[in-house]
């Protein structure tokens, strides 16, 4: 393909003593043969893993997956809210997805480098092979799945490129599918259950990734008979065959410093470490309102670098989060409350500074208040309730990037999986069983174990409830932010549905052909041989 691919790319996924990160040594100035030794076969699955820096907890990827879908609009800056809005410039010039094209396929590449050398490695020992090809089919089934989600027809690379090509031809999406599939079900049978780096892909990892393409291609025309039942198989291989479990405090599950919990299935990484620091790791400032310009506040490491890219729907805090009696999720995710940090007047250190109550307050009651009061009807592109789960104290100063891992597969979403793929099969009573246990485990605990039980019961669906779009309402509830919501609105062609619904500035331009993203303009002036633009682009 024309596509100029380096014969491999590596970059330092990190190493961190406190978690067991993904230890990468950094190597320059090396030749091609050093590929075929022990130590370059393992640099290389290292680094079959960099393109998920690339892509999680970044914002072209955050900009990609969760804005301009009925949950997240955009916020007051950044130079990406025609994403968010679907206007004209949304087009193949479009940086976010030659960034992310031309990274996914430059690490196929690499992934492709382990795939195809392995065999030629003298005394590789069996067993680090096995686990090498494994680590590098998961990451590589990983990057044609996300570009496919993206792009529809793509071209699909299973070789490695040791030269410039000048051609390049979009594959059938079926056969993506099925080269996806294959990677995966040949990693779950060769990767271990757990790994000493956190990070490196394991074998509930592949389940789950089989478990998400499976239901992605049993709504989409490539659907094959069994595609809900394996995907509800997978989901349930994960649930039960590893011991993970739901936190029982829901706010925990992004805690800084407790992200490798008995929840989270895998991460990607990123680490304190300077030498091995990612620029791009700023999932930490996008959702944050402009807190720092308010009276008795400014700019700090807990409340965070207010970029506000992203902020949330009407009617995902009216509607989705209606309920703030019996389900915790609204104020464990969303920050409403800031506390001075820079005494003015008679706002003293620790006093409340903003306030968000949720909830419509008179102007007469406002007035009557120190600090800045904020119902519903006065929320801007500007002042909104802030997601949290990515806070990161943890940075060396407000203008450096994030050092936390992002986690990409927890265990809440494989009970959703499930549910979604037994409802799909006429299966609404197991369905909402398994959606029960994802919301009982955000029902508010009470003052008696009665009281406890009666927020739980106030929660509990039935199988009457389960229904595509309840299945995605608590999908936005429950995943909000983590890189999922604009693929779960076109694999279950809702997009432009619920966009026009529920997403006040996208509404008027979405249309059929923003269910794909537009080929990047530098691969089709590129390539020797036409390489066919996505209708509508």
């Amino acid at each position: 393909m024309k596509y100029i691919v380096p014969l491999i790319i590596l970059l330092a996924v990190g190493t961190a003593s406190c978690n067991k990160m993904l230890d990468e040594e950094i190597v320059t100035n090396v030749t091609d043969d050093f590929y075929n030794t022990k130590a370059g076969f393992q640099t290389a699955v290292n680094g079959s893993y960099v393109s998920m820096r690339n892509f999680y907890s970044t914002e072209r990827g955050m900009t990609l997956t969760e804005t301009g879908t009925d949950i997240i609009t955009n916020g007051s800056d950044g130079n990406f809210k025609f994403t968010s809005q679907y206007t004209s410039q949304l087009d193949s010039r479009y940086d976010h997805i030659r960034e992310v094209w031309n990274s996914f396929y430059q690490t196929i590449n690499t992934c492709n480098v382990v795939v195809d050398r392995a065999d030629k490695v003298p005394d590789l020992e069996e067993a680090t092979k096995k686990k090498g090809v494994a680590e590098a089919l998961f990451c590589r089934a990983h990057y044609h799945f996300v570009l496919m989600q993206m792009f529809g027809a793509v071209p699909l690379r299973l070789h490695e490129n040791a030269e410039i090509i000048r051609e390049a031809h979009r594959d059938s999406v079926s056969a993506i599918y099925d080269a996806v599939i294959n990677d995966l079900l040949a990693a779950e049978a060769e990767l271990p259950a757990t790994q000493a780096e956190w990070g490196r892909a394991t074998k509930p990892a592949a389940e789950h990734l089989l478990a998400r393409v499976y239901l992605t291609r049993a709504s989409s025309p490539q659907a094959k008979a069994g595609d809900y039942a394996n995907a509800a198989k997978y989901a349930d291989m994960v649930i039960k065959n590893y011991g993970f479990k739901l936190l029982t405090d829901v706010g925990q599950v992004w805690a800084q410093g407790k992200e490798n919990n008995d929840e989270t299935i895998w991460a990607a990484q990123y680490t304190t470490d300077p030498l091995y620091g990612y620029a791009d790791n700023n999932a930490c400032r996008f959702f944050l309102m402009q807190y720092d310009v308010l009276k008795g506040m400014k700019r700090d490491l807990a409340n965070g670098t207010p970029w506000k890219r992203f902020r949330p729907t009407k009617f995902l805090i009216d509607t989705l989060y209606k309920d703030r009696v019996h389900d915790v999720r609204y104020e464990k995710f969303y920050t409403t409350l800031w506390r001075t940090n820079a005494p003015v007047d008679n706002l003293k250190m620790g006093d409340t500074a903003v306030f968000l109550p949720g909830y419509d307050v008179p102007d007469a009651v406002i007035a009557t208040k120190p600090y800045m009061l904020v119902p519903p009807r006065l929320y801007t592109e500007k002042l909104y309730p802030s997601l949290n789960k990515f806070a990161d104290a943890l940075r060396p100063d407000n203008q450096a990037s994030g050092v936390r891992p992002f986690i990409a597969m927890r265990l809440a979403e494989a009970y959703l999986i499930e549910a979604e793929a037994l409802m799909m099969d006429g299966k609404k009573q197991e369905a909402a069983d398994l959606v029960n246990v994802v919301r009982w485990r955000s029902a508010r605990i009470g003052a008696t174990p009665a009281e406890t039980q009666a927020n739980r019961d106030a929660m509990t669906v039935t199988a009457a409830d389960m229904t595509i779009d309840f299945i995605l309402d608590e999908r936005g509830r429950e995943l909000v932010g983590e890189q999922l919501r604009w693929f779960d609105l076109t694999r279950t062609h809702k997009l432009v549905e619920r966009v026009k619904l529920h997403n006040d500035e996208a509404r008027s331009n979405i249309k059929l052909t923003h269910m794909l993203r537009p080929i990047p303009q530098d691969q089709i002036d590129r390539t020797v041989n036409e390489f066919p633009q996505n209708p509508g682009y």
